[in-house]
């Protein structure tokens, strides 16, 4: 499992994570969920409050985290490996472009942003200030 696909499932994503939030524990639903994915739930239930969960997260941390601006931050906060390798290894899986995967900071910065977005692009409301 790719550290992105890590980051999908500590926020929730995935169609387990949803199948749990769109019905209550002990509540059968009607649907056969279990043959359907998330898809045909109705999409404002079934996105991902990115910021919510990573705001309640950041509350209950001992360390005050960055997590808005900060790719090793927002990892801290998922209790994922934010070392340097780690890092390059999910810059590598998301497509770093070569150029920015030389400079540490650089990649940072690419890596931020490309994780928020790719969060948004599966499901995720990022709010439009966050992916620029």
């Amino acid at each position: 499992m790719g550290l992105f696909s890590k980051i999908l499932n500590s926020l929730g994503f995935g169609s387990k994570a949803h199948a749990e939030e769109a019905a209550p524990t002990g509540t059968p639903t009607t649907a056969p969920t279990p043959s359907a994915p998330t898809a045909p739930a109705a999409p404002a239930t079934g996105q991902v409050d990115v910021v919510g969960k990573l705001e309640g997260l950041a509350a209950r941390h001992p360390e005050k985290l960055n997590w808005r601006t900060s790719i090793v931050d927002l990892l801290k906060l998922l209790d994922l490996d934010s070392s340097l390798q780690a890092r390059k290894e999910l810059a590598s899986e998301l497509g770093c472009p070569p150029e920015k995967m030389g400079d540490s900071a650089q990649m940072n910065m690419w890596l931020h942003k490309t994780v928020l977005q790719k969060l948004a692009e599966n499901g995720g409301n990022v709010p439009p200030e966050l992916l620029h």
